[in-house]
């Protein structure tokens, strides 16, 4: 009898935290990610020069950031998550796709349905970073084919984060809900629901940690400043904040417990992010390096202080991650 009481508190324990995640952070998130690619597409069909969609664009980045560790569901269906945001890319793919889009005037352009066939190298944020803020690009005017791509592009955002956000709202939050329920073959138990955010959280912290700050500092021997995301607009550092910011509102909801220490190593990584230059363009010296490592060892605390708070509050382990690409 104890042992059954036991576990209906785990699953109602488990399921008040996804209903909390879902209520207070996933849907106001995309719904968010929703309203500013939609923004950013108006802005462009009124002017679609570089200077006019700096805004928007960062606005748009700024929403995506609030939702971009969501990897599963809506957000990677159809690899929309590839698609919005192609990073890393280690092979340097946007800027040859965005250079043959534009010297062979592509005619893609005016299709939207043919545009979204286009290579995700192509397409999203980073390509459209390219338009806006490489000065090899960004001088176009209003009737140059630059200013065509950047309408299909913005397009092609709105297009995916509407359907992002009505599938969360019609689907995947009540698959979630209603994990265990016998029609239910997605997430057979509040524990999987969990679980999925869970994992979701932890990988975010770690695609932080790993990517958005090791990939810039690389080793010692050979720093990769230039690797930093998108460092171009200098951005680099406010995607690391806004991330962290997000996966705080995230890890907040997903626990019903008071969570000290999780709470305060965000508070010691923001402070850690103060000292930061914005785009890492320090990392070559000692110093600079010296600031991102002891930001990268913050972010990692954070994933150990989740696990030991959340986690076992919850029941759950980290599981899959997406991050690995197995």
């Amino acid at each position: 009898m104890r042992l059954a009481f036991a576990f209906a508190l785990l699953a109602t324990t488990a399921l008040a935290g996804t209903d909390e995640a879902i209520d207070a952070h996933i849907l106001p998130g995309t719904a968010a990610f929703a309203t500013a690619t939609a923004d950013l597409a108006t802005a462009a069909s009124a002017d679609c020069r570089a200077d006019a969609l700096r805004a928007p664009w960062n606005a748009t980045f700024d929403a995506w950031l609030g939702i971009s560790h969501l990897t599963f569901g809506p957000i990677e269906e159809n690899g929309r998550a590839l698609t919005i945001a192609f990073w890393p890319d280690t092979r340097g793919l946007v800027q040859k796709t965005v250079a043959t889009l534009v010297a062979d005037q592509d005619s893609v352009v005016g299709d939207p349905a043919e545009f979204a066939q286009v290579s995700v190298a192509g397409r999203g944020l980073f390509a459209l970073e390219r338009l806006l803020y490489d000065p090899n690009l960004a001088q176009y005017g209003k009737e140059d084919y630059p200013c065509a791509l950047a309408q299909a592009m913005t397009t092609d955002l709105a297009r995916m984060g509407a359907a992002i956000d009505t599938e969360w709202q019609q689907n995947q939050s009540n698959l979630l809900r209603t994990a265990g329920d016998p029609d239910n073959g997605t997430y057979l138990s509040p524990d999987e629901a969990a679980q999925t955010l869970y994992t979701a959280l932890m990988t975010g912290l770690e695609f932080t940690a790993d990517q958005r700050l090791g990939r810039p500092m690389g080793t010692f021997d050979r720093p990769r400043p230039n690797r930093a995301e998108a460092r171009r607009s200098g951005r680099s550092l406010r995607n690391v904040t806004l991330s962290l910011t997000a996966l705080q509102e995230f890890a907040n909801a997903l626990s019903d417990d008071p969570t000290p220490l999780t709470d305060a190593t965000f508070t010691e990584a923001m402070e850690a992010a103060k000292r930061t230059d914005p785009i890492f363009a320090d990392v070559s010296t000692v110093q600079g390096r010296i600031r991102v490592e002891a930001l990268q060892q913050r972010v990692r605390a954070i994933r150990d202080a989740v696990e030991r708070e959340i986690g076992a509050s919850l029941g759950v382990s980290a599981g899959f991650n997406s991050a690995d690409g197995d």
